[in-house]
């Protein structure tokens, strides 16, 4: 159940008003695949009537093809284009949760663009909690044979450093419901504001 009047209470106690437009800017979710981002930004949509961009969704669509095609037949740097050219495309808008690609935030062009008209939100998780979330989705191409935690482990130290820097806020997801990850979001947005 979404809790959608808690939440809008819980910005409107923040910022001492009400707004029409909940947000300004657009808030941008990244983190390692299976922190969450697909989850909340579900929650957050239906909570405030939010436009959703999923990258990678929106990248398989306008390709005709799935990740792993794409990345098959022209190359992660290809695929990497794509999800830049979307970011910029993504500064006309406001008020739009994008929820990245995994691989997003490690170019810094990206982060750059990310930052141009939003707040960078990062979700983690430990190993073991991602391994849980992704151990049955076959549209992961970077875990293709290595679905195990010190794989994830390993790769997510690599990113670690690039995400903390991309990011203005850091949420930890494990052991939290969806409602308290976005409570937790909708009030450092607004501390950050």
């Amino acid at each position: 159940m979404i809790k959608r009047e808690e939440l809008r209470q819980e910005l409107m106690a923040c910022r001492g008003r009400d707004t029409e437009k909940p947000f300004d800017y657009n808030i941008v979710l990244i983190g390692f695949m299976g922190s969450g981002k697909s989850t909340v930004s579900d929650y957050l949509k239906k909570a405030f009537d939010m436009d959703v961009v999923e990258m990678d969704a929106l990248i398989a669509e306008q390709q005709r093809m799935s990740i792993p095609e794409i990345f098959e037949k022209y190359g992660e740097e290809y695929f990497r284009n794509l999800e830049t050219q979307l970011l910029i495309d993504m500064q006309a808008q406001s008020n739009v949760i994008i929820s990245c690609g995994g691989g997003v935030a490690l170019r810094e062009k990206n982060v750059v663009e990310m930052k141009k008209n939003g707040k960078v939100v990062l979700l983690t998780a430990t190993p073991e909690i991602i391994l849980e979330r992704v151990k049955d989705d076959e549209e992961r191409p970077l875990l293709r044979g290595n679905k195990n935690v010190e794989f994830i482990g390993n790769l997510m130290e690599k990113r670690r450093e690039k995400y903390e820097a991309a990011a203005d806020i850091v949420i930890a997801t494990d052991g939290k419901t969806v409602f308290e990850i976005c409570k937790e979001i909708v009030q450092n947005l607004v501390k950050a504001e």
